[in-house]
């Protein structure tokens, strides 16, 4: 492993939740506001705030430490799009609001669509993410002996 890739886990936070593109998820960023205080304008007052960005996911870039998503929301008629870094600091929560049914990897193509149009359809939802399942855990369990036994006719 290079000096890299060591500092690029470094940064890696705790694992992101769980979306994918298509899914309209609802992004919590820390802002910073400082104001001043006082008469003497020099004196700054820090204040840290909770702002929600929320929107239809429609690219992830890169992989592991330096991985992006991107976020189209429309304000006022207005398309508006975020790019987030998953691991940054200042991202206080990913959650997931809908899940979206989608067969592409980037869905540029939602810029140039409008209402109904722009909508993507919905795919089932739950809460934990999809579990791979491998060998070891599909392998099948043989029934014990009393139940290959056939039963016993009384009179």
């Amino acid at each position: 492993m290079n000096q890299l890739e060591r500092l690029e886990q470094s940064y890696a936070t705790e694992a992101a939740p769980f979306f994918e593109i298509g899914d309209t998820v609802r992004v919590k960023v820390r802002v910073m506001e400082a104001r001043a205080s006082g008469k003497k304008k020099t004196q700054e007052e820090e204040k840290e705030r909770i702002q929600v960005f929320e929107g239809l996911v429609i690219a992830r870039k890169h992989g592991k430490a330096t991985e992006t998503f991107t976020v189209r929301k429309i304000s006022f008629g207005v398309g508006v799009e975020r790019i987030f870094p998953v691991h940054s600091p200042n991202i206080a929560g990913i959650e997931v609001v809908r899940k979206g049914k989608v067969r592409r990897a980037k869905l540029y193509y939602i810029r140039d669509k409008k209402g109904k149009a722009a909508k993507i359809s919905e795919r089932e939802f739950s809460r934990t993410p999809k579990t791979i399942k491998t060998a070891s855990t599909a392998a099948v369990e043989e029934p014990t002996p009393e139940e290959t036994s056939a039963p016993e006719a009384t009179e």
